[in-house]
């Protein structure tokens, strides 16, 4: 038994990312494909400690469900939709904890729009609202190595897209919900209709949490999403927060039993708990979409955690020549994505290198031109392509990072001198040649 699970390990570790596509079948590849993205989606989950990050997401959500709450139920209050979005709660929590939230809310309300604290009420009330969604962003971003965040712009505008239209979705799921309930009970007469049309009605609920998980995984990453890498990651992930949906709702009522002991309080590990599984179930998701879409790039993912410096510096110049030799034609500028798939770079080790390239500003990040969200980043040469040379990339790259150590170069003067003048001699021999013309 040892024997087979080492063996399974081993081919789970190394053996399936050497198989190539003609080598097998295609029924035989889309397995292995599927394999390699759930082990890859528990190795990153387990190696990026998205645990810790839905902790840091359910302290924020603790600080801003009640504002949340109180946004939605007052945007659906101007509509006339609040009796559907207190019913849409009511069905979601348990009874007691549901009214003690909702007259929470109803304080809360009182007191933003109410005498001197109006102005700051409803200025704390979208802030909390926006600093969680922004800690969300910056989860997924670091799920999809993406560096740079939305603009400030960018930000107020989609949120407050996001956050005006959630209490509509939810009261067109509810009118949906009930019309179409109405609607089945005057078609019990017909046989084949009927159980039909309740099926559909009863997954109404999971569909929309399903669209609102594909949604998610599309809309937040500051980065192209395909649509095709995130409905399975979106319907997976939103049946797995179903299902735990449903296991709280019972333990809830399971739990309620020691509410003599511990009174009201017994509720707050409950939800703490609940908030911490489902962000971990929701990013789990999210690694699964990012690595279902760059699957083809983590085939040397041992090579690129343990890649020497001479392959560090070749692939610095294969990058950095790239970008120079397509802005000197005139042409579309790269994305990361382009560049990774062109040299067959795997996805990390290239936004690994670009971002370092930035740094030393050699290269620039430009705008995704007019549709910002539909496009990835594109990244243009940061100095004279008639002046960066590979000289000029190896002296950056021996100069990157601080030096600022206690060492006198004097006490060691033999040994600083001989690697300086080898190092001098290197690039100024290759200082000759230029990046364009490789």
């Amino acid at each position: 038994m040892n024997a087979r699970l080492k063996s399974l390990i081993h081919f789970l570790d190394d053996g399936i990312w050497r198989i190539r596509e003609e080598e097998v079948s295609h029924l035989q590849w889309k397995g292995y494909t599927c394999l390699k993205i759930i082990y890859l989606s528990i190795n990153q989950f387990i190696n990026d400690r998205i645990v810790v990050r839905a902790s840091a997401l359910t302290y924020s959500t603790l600080l801003s469900i009640i504002p949340i709450l109180a946004l939605l139920f007052a945007i659906a209050r101007g509509f006339g939709f609040d009796t559907l979005i207190e019913s849409q709660f009511r069905s979601g929590v348990t009874g007691a904890q549901a009214e003690l939230v909702i007259s929470w809310i109803n304080s809360y309300l009182e007191h933003a729009q109410s005498g001197i604290f109006i102005g700051v009420g409803l200025i704390m009330l979208l802030g909390t609202v926006l600093l969680l969604i922004d800690n969300i962003e910056r989860s997924f971003n670091a799920i999809w190595q993406v560096k740079k965040p939305r603009s400030l712009f960018r930000q107020i505008t989609d949120y407050s897209s996001l956050i005006l239209l959630l209490p509509v979705l939810l009261v067109i799921s509810s009118g949906l919900s009930i019309f179409m309930s109405t609607y089945v009970k005057e078609l019990q007469n017909f046989m084949v209709l009927a159980p039909v049309l309740k099926f559909f009605v009863r997954l109404i609920p999971y569909a929309l949490i399903w669209g609102m998980f594909i949604g998610l995984y599309t809309f937040m990453p500051n980065t192209k999403v395909k649509l095709a890498h995130a409905w399975l990651p979106g319907i997976l992930a939103g049946s797995a927060f179903q299902a735990f949906q449903y296991f709280y709702i019972n333990s809830q009522i399971w739990v309620s039993n020691y509410n003599a002991i511990y009174g009201s309080f017994a509720a707050i590990p409950l939800f703490l708990l609940w908030t911490q599984i489902s962000w971990s179930i929701c990013l789990f998701g999210a690694e699964m979409s990012y690595i279902s879409q760059n699957i083809s790039t983590f085939n040397f993912g041992k090579e690129t955690a343990n890649i020497s410096r001479r392959f560090h510096d070749f692939f610095c110049t294969i990058i950095l020549s790239s970008i120079c030799k397509r802005f000197a034609t005139g042409g579309r500028p790269y994305t990361a994505e382009a560049l990774s798939k062109e040299h067959k770079i795997p996805i990390r080790l290239t936004k690994s290198i670009l971002y370092e390239l930035q740094d030393m500003r050699l290269i620039y990040e430009a705008g995704a031109g007019g549709e910002e969200k539909s496009r990835d980043p594109q990244y243009l040469p940061g100095i004279d392509i008639h002046q960066l040379s590979v000289g000029t990339l190896l002296s950056q790259l021996d100069a990157n990072g601080a030096e600022d150590f206690k060492i006198d170069p004097g006490h060691y003067s033999t040994a600083w001198q001989t690697l300086i003048q080898a190092r001098k001699e290197f690039t100024e021999k290759s200082s000759e040649v230029l990046l364009k013309d490789l």
